[in-house]
């Protein structure tokens, strides 16, 4: 169990001694000095920061306000990202003679969050200009022309992806917008949409309000399934796209004519550092306001407790696809209407991670490759089938997860349908809330399926889908003996 999720069984605030103390020394003050603007004794600030005392709600309010920061950068999650992260910095090969402890990495991210910050954006530098090596050296072992030339003067991965600086916008946020839900619901009263002709009323609404005319065109071999142009406020649709997702583009088109101002705010969060991460931000934010405009957040909740977070049912519900339905449920946040906290993942077949967002407190690998025992990579053998998972991470926290395949539909017949799977799962104890744990026995963990974040940090030398040693034991090799993976210690064979 988490340490928030023990917080909210017990009723306490979690312990965050180390990151008052942390705040407090680099601001230069003192315990009596911070305990009097915080309105407590100095005896009860030393107790709160050598964790003998939980911060109360209202002291963790004055706390944020008084450093300047947002709740959630006090939260013990974010700590627990943060170390995932730096251990698999360290499990690195270059650094793994540096003899750091899980507790070194983690009083560092606690005590001092802006240098591990610090060294992780320091890392995906190095790891974006290693890449950026080995594909120039590749080019030149293939002879391909000015090779020599691009790997002298190839630009170096100095900035981290847009891709990751939006996903960690999103985690931050827990998935969760709130202007953005309230304008959608907003635009359901100015448009009287109806639910069974949201493309009708969309339409209408991009009419009246921006003086834009919906076309629906042929296909082409371009690939664009939606462009407007603003010269001529004409907002063109593929006729390749679903029926299921024009009114998702209309809604899309919406917030970047109608939300601009709320878009710009929200991409001027200090994770996002290049005008490429901020236009992709705007971009995906406009697809957040599309689904809330699509599965508004009210009778969303309320239909995903009815049946159970069915989501098939979900989706013929409100006329949208498996993973919009997968997505819209991760967003379910909102204080007091709460959904479960889920974890959502993307993945290829070449195990790429396209999507991730963890609100169960489960770990994704940033710069390694993913667990092959999770049920993610299953999904690809039995195509549009959902497999269902009870797995146990070595730290004993347990896990219930989905995953089934997805493929794009809008292509013609020469066009490749990328296959792709989605994850979706929770910690246990919310597993009874979904259809999926029917008839499955919750309580008996012995039968969950062991699994880890990435292999150099799994402690389970046993583990025959093993690729690479763990950190935390040697990698002892035998040359006399077998074992079923290389880097499992090999027992001794009784003799029958």
């Amino acid at each position: 169990m988490s340490t928030t999720a023990k917080a909210e069984k017990t009723g306490e605030s979690p312990r965050l001694g180390a990151r008052v103390r942390a705040l407090r020394r680099r601001s230069g003050l003192s315990q009596a000095q911070l305990a009097s603007q915080l309105g407590i004794s100095p005896s009860y600030l030393n107790l709160i920061e050598s964790n003998r005392r939980p911060l109360t709600a209202q002291l963790l309010i004055k706390l944020a306000q008084h450093f300047g920061l947002e709740l959630h950068e006090l939260a013990p999650e974010e700590d627990a990202r943060m170390v995932s992260e730096l251990m698999e910095v360290f499990a690195d090969p270059i650094l793994e003679g540096h003899g750091l402890t899980s507790t070194d990495v983690r009083e560092v991210a606690q005590q001092n969050p802006a240098f591990a910050r610090a060294v992780l954006a320091l890392y995906e530098v190095y790891e974006a200009n290693r890449e950026t090596s080995e594909a120039s050296a590749m080019r030149v072992a293939q002879g391909e022309e000015g090779a020599i030339g691009t790997a002298g003067g190839a630009e170096l991965g100095l900035s981290r992806l847009p891709s990751e600086e939006v996903s960690d916008l999103f985690q931050q946020q827990m998935n969760h917008f709130p202007d953005l839900e309230a304008a959608a619901e907003t635009l359901w009263k100015k448009a009287n949409l109806v639910a069974t002709e949201r493309f009708a009323g969309l339409s209408r609404h991009l009419a009246k309000t921006f003086g834009v005319e919906v076309r629906i065109a042929r296909w082409n071999a371009d690939g664009v399934l939606r462009r407007y142009d603003p010269g001529e406020k004409v907002l063109t649709l593929s006729e390749l796209l679903p029926t299921r997702s024009r009114a998702f583009q209309l809604a899309h088109q919406t917030a970047l004519l109608g939300h601009h101002d709320l878009l710009e705010r929200l991409t001027q969060s200090p994770l996002l550092t290049s005008d490429e991460a901020r236009s992709l931000a705007r971009v995906t934010l406009a697809n957040y306001f599309a689904a809330a405009v699509l599965m508004p957040y009210g009778p969303f909740l309320g239909a995903a407790r009815e049946v159970r977070y069915d989501i098939d049912v979900i989706g013929r519900r409100f006329r949208v696809g498996f993973e919009q339905v997968c997505h819209r449920l991760t967003s379910l946040r909102r204080p007091g209407a709460e959904g479960i906290p889920l974890h959502m993942l993307r993945i290829d077949v070449a195990g790429n991670i396209s999507k991730r967002f963890s609100a169960s407190g489960i770990r994704f690998a940033r710069f390694s490759g993913a667990c092959p025992r999770w049920n993610v990579f299953q999904a690809f053998m039995t195509p549009g089938l959902i497999r269902i998972q009870l797995s146990r991470m070595p730290e004993g926290t347990a896990y219930f997860c989905i995953a089934r395949t997805i493929q794009r539909d809008s292509g013609g017949f020469h066009s490749q349908h990328a296959v792709q799977a989605i994850a979706l799962g929770c910690q246990v104890s919310h597993a009874k809330e979904m259809v999926y744990s029917d008839g499955i026995d919750l309580e008996n963990l012995e039968v969950a399926t062991p699994v880890g974040v990435t292999c150099r940090l799994c402690e389970r030398v046993d583990c025959e889908e093993r690729a690479f040693p763990s950190i935390r034991h040697p990698l002892q090799v035998d040359e006399n003996v077998r074992a079923a993976s290389l880097y499992s210690p090999a027992s001794k064979l009784r003799v029958i």
